[in-house]
C-alpha cells in the first residue's frame, strides 16, 4: 500500500529542468545579488573567522559569506523553478 503511494505521488512530478550552462549563469547572478544584499544588510558582516582573502568580498567573514551565499542558492533555485515554468530557460 506504501508503495502505490509513493508511486501514486511520483506520477505528479513534474520533470525537473537538465542543468545547462544558462542555469549556472542564473545561480552564479543570483548569488552575486545575495552576497550584495548581505554586504549591506548584515549588521556585524565581518565577526567571526575571517576569508583567505579578505579584500575579495568586502570584508564578509566567513559565517556571513556562507549565510548569503545559502540565500543565493534558495534565491537562484525559485528563479530557476520560475523561469523554466515560464519557458525561459
Amino acid at each position: 500500500m506504501v508503495s502505490s503511494l509513493i508511486l501514486a505521488a511520483a506520477a505528479q512530478v513534474p520533470a525537473t529542468l537538465e542543468w545547462s550552462p544558462k542555469v549556472a549563469i542564473v545561480m552564479i547572478i543570483c548569488n552575486i545579488i545575495a552576497i550584495i544584499i548581505g554586504k549591506f544588510t548584515i549588521q556585524k558582516p565581518d565577526v567571526g573567522p575571517g576569508l583567505p582573502a579578505p579584500g575579495l568580498f568586502g570584508g564578509l567573514s566567513l559565517g556571513a559569506l556562507l549565510g548569503t551565499t545559502s540565500f543565493g542558492h534558495i534565491l537562484g533555485a525559485a528563479t530557476i523553478l520560475g523561469l523554466a515554468n515560464l519557458g525561459a530557460i
